[in-house]
């Protein structure tokens, strides 16, 4: 989980990212292959050049070893959501923990940043380095939680109910795994809790944590992430966090395991992938060894033994976070084998997966597996994964395969992201805990705890087993009876108790009608807005408005082929209309599902909703109204609701519904806004899902020496494997990484479909590694695993040596101190280090009252009052910066002195050169002394 801490934020002028420090930094040979090292201990103000970063930030090293850090003021717990740096609206990059838990790294390459440029961190869409959401938004004052709305109907049959089995527990832990790009083996250990005594093979629930903290001390509030855990400590044991949900469905008749991924957490930092494909290769070595002991029981450890025996052709995927992202790859990987190189099971498949449950998922490759039904719950409260990024497990199924599976979002009201897990709940678990929602800055009306409308941790985890419960029984045991907790109908669960979940779906028995994209015209008082775009003009919704799960931010902005309908009015609204390219199908159909968001804390938006069939021929079908979720600044709470109006009246006017070219919707009452996700024909029940065959599109990673002469031309590796042909969007970004193309291409098992070509010039001077990257979502008839990848052209040139020369090195005050920095060579990149100032051992040291003030002021941000010996101004060591500017072998250090008019004996400076060697590792150079004699 990440916890929003008080941080101050500045706009800065930046003119390039050029200086160096004089402290052990992390070792880090290039961008392309990041490792985390010791915190640095940085001065008060960090500079660029004459610029001062705002407080928080440095740059450290030089040349091709410089990075951006970021030092929150306090602890930043281990969180699922990516944390990123942005200059202004651009994503810099993902910066990699330090092991001091405070401080975050970003290789910086060849970025420069313009004047005015603001620095900002987020998670997950939440700020970091400042109270409130990633953009203005968090400005607005808290708007008061809308008044609640009458209770849903309670369905008929509960899944929160014990069943009748009584239940038994127990533990194994086997030797650990060796994963593909993870240099510490990963522990294979599970807690199980399944019924005694239930006749004939049981369905199995697997279920799979997020990345959390992974060691602690026992009886401090000592937490490491880190692994191993280091002497002393213990592993936190995450995988415990989920008994209630597993004794619920133990007692219904579940076998379950919940399995530990401390070793994938504590090194997940140098998986381009977040470690999706690691946790689903654990989750498949788990599967594996329970079909070994299904087909051997007395093989199987005791805690298996003692339970009822395994189904393993009955198998719900449970995963919470990043283990959410985890349980999704391990349904595809399940059914469209990854590349043998990357995956950490190399067995045939001896499970099928029925369904998945994530709760409070990440999506960083908005890869969802489509064949496989799922129920995505969404914390309103999620203080880690605040963007609610795992809508996408729900909307980017749309039109990939057969849509035959159903894919549900439960928005839980009140819910936070780390009460799920009991062992993430203070006062439950053993190691130290926290709650991951802050409002550091005040009450937040919606989410604070002691609020309305915000759940306890025990409300919270009853509401968690209860939907978890309500997925398996439909999505393993057929139990239809349970699907209108799950689709949009609108009913609720009493073992939910106080907890309100909302739901919308797409699959299942929807027939896609409207799905807003290029194939649909908008006219009237709407217009067809993009999910994800800066332009405001085109976006369907400003950072400055609020935020929607639905317009999660993913690698691209604007990203094409994500669309909905934005309406606006004032007083009675004007007609909508939605008209499709090719008349669409409703025959069969009872009603008309549509997902509209509306404001949150709004109510009492209505619409009025017609078609029109392709020989024009018109019938209103009735009016629906849409609430609002109760929402903050700090909630993503622009969520669709689910609403539905039945074609009875279509019928009636003999319309053929078969061929319906236009949905009309026309806004009634005061002014408003809506957005139209999707219309669909919708008739009940939950059909028998077969997997489609589709084609799967991984992309790798090529690294590749620039060499010392010539252009030589790579190819991003892409593997193509599956049946059939299918359609990706390929986005590819520009080498300065402020634009991306894009294009669609379909692609074959077996063909080079996917071609992007990478130039790499070689050449003898020293520079940067270079990344060229792509990457792609999947459009139709295709699922992707590894989304992303690239070519990487390593630097294999030495750093140029450094000297430094006394061009005025004794002087008399009221001139300048002077020295040159010269390179052996030029190099393609600037070369930064620095002076540190050392106090003199032999005389009088030079003090800030004999310096130019201005300079002082340019150098430090201050001027010290009472005056301070010069290599005393910063505590822990004061430091002049130099570069060298690329394609230059030299630069001048200059320190001006002023006259005082005081008599006094000569006073001197001691100084010593630092740079850095191959490794990045610091290399002090030699000393050097300076001398300022009195004018009179």
């Amino acid at each position: 989980m990440i916890r929003v801490t008080r941080g101050v934020t500045t706009a800065v002028a930046l003119l390039a990212l050029t200086a160096g420090a004089p402290w052990p930094a992390s070792a880090q040979p290039s961008p392309a292959s990041p490792q985390p090292g010791p915190p640095p201990t940085a001065s008060p103000e960090s500079h660029l050049g004459e610029l001062t970063l705002p407080e928080g930030w440095q740059v450290t090293r030089s040349g091709a070893g410089r990075q951006l850090v970021w030092t929150s003021p306090e602890r930043i717990p281990a969180g699922d959501a990516r944390v990123e740096f942005h200059a202004g609206d651009r994503l810099l990059g993902r910066p990699l923990p330090r092991p001091d838990g405070r401080s975050f790294a970003l290789p910086l390459g060849d970025a420069r940043l313009t004047e005015g440029t603001q620095l900002r961190v987020t998670a997950g869409g939440r700020r970091l380095d400042a109270p409130g959401r990633a953009g203005a938004a968090s400005e607005r004052p808290p708007a008061p939680a809308a008044a609640p709305e009458a209770p849903l109907p309670a369905n008929p049959v509960d899944p929160g109910v014990p069943g009748r089995y009584r239940t038994v527990s127990g533990e194994y832990a086997l030797n650990s795994v060796r994963l593909p790009g993870f240099p510490e083996p990963v522990e294979m250990r599970a807690t199980v809790v399944g019924p005694a005594g239930a006749p004939g093979k049981r369905p199995v629930a697997l279920f799979l944590h997020g990345r959390h903290d992974t060691c602690y001390t026992p009886g401090t509030e000592d937490v490491r992430f880190t692994w191993p855990c280091p002497a002393g400590t213990r592993p936190i044991p995450s995988e415990q966090g989920y008994l209630r949900a597993q004794r619920l469905l133990a007692s219904q008749g579940y076998v379950t395991l919940s399995i530990a991924a401390n070793g994938i957490n504590g090194q997940d930092w140098q998986a381009e992938d977040g470690g999706a494909q690691a946790r689903s290769s654990l989750v498949r070595l788990h599967l594996a060894r329970w079909a070994d002991w299904a087909a051997n029981r007395a093989s199987a450890p005791a805690a298996v033994r003692k339970t009822s025996s395994a189904d393993l052709s009955r198998v719900l995927l449970v995963g919470h976070s990043r283990g959410g992202e985890g349980v999704n790859r391990a349904a595809t990987d399940s059914l469209n084998p990854p590349p043998a190189a990357q995956d950490g099971y190399r067995g045939p498949v001896r499970w099928k997966i029925r369904g998945n449950v994530l709760i409070g998922p990440t999506v960083f490759g908005q890869n969802p597996a489509p064949d496989v039904p799922s129920t995505t719950i969404l914390p309103g409260c999620d203080g880690d994964v605040s963007d609610l990024q795992g809508q996408i497990y729900v909307d980017g199924t749309r039109g990939v395969s057969r849509g035959a599976a159903l894919h549900s979002a439960a928005y839980v009201i009140g819910a936070n992201h780390n009460f799920f897990n009991s062992e993430w709940t203070p006062g439950q678990a053993k190691a130290p805990a926290i709650d991951d929602f802050s409002s550091d800055d005040g009450t937040d009306p919606v989410c604070s705890p002691g609020t309305a409308t915000r759940l306890t941790a025990t409300q919270q985890q009853a509401a968690g087993a209860t939907y978890i419960a309500a997925s398996a029984r439909l999505f393993v045991g057929g139990d239809d009876a349970v699907r209108p907790l799950l689709d949009g109908t609108g009913r609720r669960a009493p073992s939910a108790g106080p907890a309100r979940v909302l739901t919308h779906a797409v699959g299942a028995h929807r027939a896609p009608a409207f799905l807003p994209g290029s194939s649909v015209t908008v006219s009237g008082g709407g217009r067809l807005c993009a999910q994800v775009d800066p332009d405001a003009a085109r976006a369907c919704l400003s950072p400055e408005e609020g935020w929607s799960p639905h317009f999660a931010y993913w690698e691209a902005s604007p990203e094409p082929g994500r669309d909905a309908v934005a309406m606006k009015w004032t007083g009675r609204g004007n007609r909508v209309d939605v008209r499709s390219a090719r008349p669409v199908s409703l025959a069969g159909t009872g009603s008309l599902a549509l997902r509209v968001i509306v404001p949150p804390n709004s109510s009492g938006t209505e619409l009025d909703v017609a078609v029109t069939d392709a020989s024009g021929r018109r019938a209103a079908l009735g009016r629906t109204r849409v609430d609002g979720l109760p929402g903050s600044p700090r909630t993503a709470a622009y969520w669709s609701r689910e609403v539905r109006v039945p074609l009875s009246a279509a019928t009636r006017a003999g319309l053929d519904l078969k061929r319906i070219s236009t949905l009309e919707l026309t806004p009634r009452g005061g002014a408003g806004r809506a957005w139209l996700m999707d219309a669909w024909g919708w008739r009940p029940g939950t059909p028998a899902v077969a997997p489609a065959p589709l084609t799967r599109v991984d992309v790798g990673r090529l690294t590749v020496a620039e060499g010392d002469s010539g252009v030589r031309t790579y190819r991003v590796p892409v593997t193509v494997t599956g049946q059939g042909s299918g359609q990706v969007r390929l986005f590819v970004p520009a080498p300065d990484g402020d634009t991306v193309t894009s294009r669609t291409v379909t692609v074959r098992p077996g063909r080079h479909d996917i071609d992007v070509p990478v130039q790499v010039r070689g050449n003898t001077r020293y520079g940067y590694d270079v990344r060229h990257d792509a990457f792609v979502k999947a459009v139709r008839g295709t699922v992707v695993g590894a989304h992303r990848g690239g070519v990487t052209a390593r630097n294999d040139d030495a750093m140029p040596t450094v000297r430094l020369t006394p061009v005025a090195d004794d002087v008399t005050e009221g001139s300048a101190l002077n020295w040159r920095v010269v390179l052996s060579a030029p190099a393609d990149v600037e070369i930064s280090g620095g002076i540190l100032l050392k106090p003199v051992t032999d005389g009088p040291e030079l003090s800030t009252a004999d310096i130019d003030p201005a300079w002082l002021e340019a150098q430090f941000g201050e001027v010290p009052t009472p005056a301070k010996p010069l290599s005393g101004v910063v505590e822990g060591g004061t430091s002049l910066w130099f570069s060298v500017p690329a394609g230059e072998t030299s630069t001048q250090v200059t320190v001006p002195t002023v006259r005082d008019g005081v008599a006094e004996p000569t006073e001197s400076l001691r100084a010593a050169l630092f740079t850095y060697d191959d490794s990045w590792e610091p290399v002090p150079g030699p000393e050097f002394t300076g001398r300022v004699r009195d004018a009179a």
